[in-house]
């Protein structure tokens, strides 16, 4: 498990933004500034963007001019034994990894959210606040969970699907679909 837990001084944060408009505002009293591509080579790299797709992309820019990534686990997020965690992998507060669960590099674990023992998310997911995915669940790759959703025991969600809010999940989903409502059902 690569993580971090905090501790890091203020003067080793840095905050960029691709959008000029953006630059010399605060974000947690930290100055965003401009993003500038070979700054980053050497340096450890979160990218903190919902979007799957997007994330992956500046991720894969970052990788390019020699950035590492880099795992963010708030201190009041739970971690069980012989948990996984890939590289630039996100967990907010309040949110729980069981034991033997594994992550991709660059997914997000939100607020709240619950991914279950055994449980296998692929490379920038994003499990949104307050979701669960029961035990032995299966994520592929860029699997979007909305808030709230379900997803019950051992079920496959594949690459690039979509879990509407507040869904129950209970069959696998085929790549690239969105499924909403309880029982979860393909969005038409």
């Amino acid at each position: 498990m690569r993580c971090s837990r905090g501790g890091h001084r203020r003067d080793q944060i840095a905050v960029v933004d691709q959008n000029a408009m953006r630059t010399g505002q605060q974000i947690l009293g930290i100055e965003i500034g401009m993003l500038e591509w070979p700054s980053l080579m050497g340096r450890a790299v979160h990218v903190c963007i919902g979007d799957n797709a997007i994330r992956r992309r500046l991720w894969e820019d970052a990788r390019k001019v020699g950035a590492s990534l880099f795992t963010i686990v708030h201190p009041q997020a739970s971690i069980g034994g012989e948990a996984d965690l890939g590289g630039g992998v996100f967990v907010a507060a309040q949110a729980v990894i069981a034991p033997r669960a594994r992550l991709g590099e660059g997914t997000i674990v939100n607020h709240g959210a619950v991914v279950d023992h055994d449980c296998r998310v692929g490379v920038f997911c994003h499990v949104a606040p307050q979701s669960s995915l029961a035990g032995g669940v299966i994520l592929g790759d860029g699997v979007l969970v909305g808030a709230g959703a379900n997803v019950l025991p051992r079920v496959i969600v594949n690459r690039n699907a979509v879990v509407g809010a507040g869904a129950v999940v209970v069959k696998d989903v085929l790549g690239g679909e969105t499924v909403v409502g309880v029982p979860a059902g393909r969005r038409t």
